[in-house]
């Protein structure tokens, strides 16, 4: 149980990071990028991959 709740932590900490960095970014090649990493982190923290 606390393993689970660790690891869906440290997700939502990964998101929150790419998420700061895909609102920082400039360049459009750049947030494709991030939104294309972002995504199965994304569906991980809400339980549906």
């Amino acid at each position: 149980m606390i393993i689970t709740i660790l690891y869906y932590l440290l997700v939502a900490f990964v998101v929150f990071l790419m998420g700061w960095n895909l609102l920082k970014s400039k360049k459009w090649q750049e947030e494709v990028l991030y939104v294309i990493v972002l995504l199965p982190f994304l569906l991980r923290l809400l339980r549906l991959k």
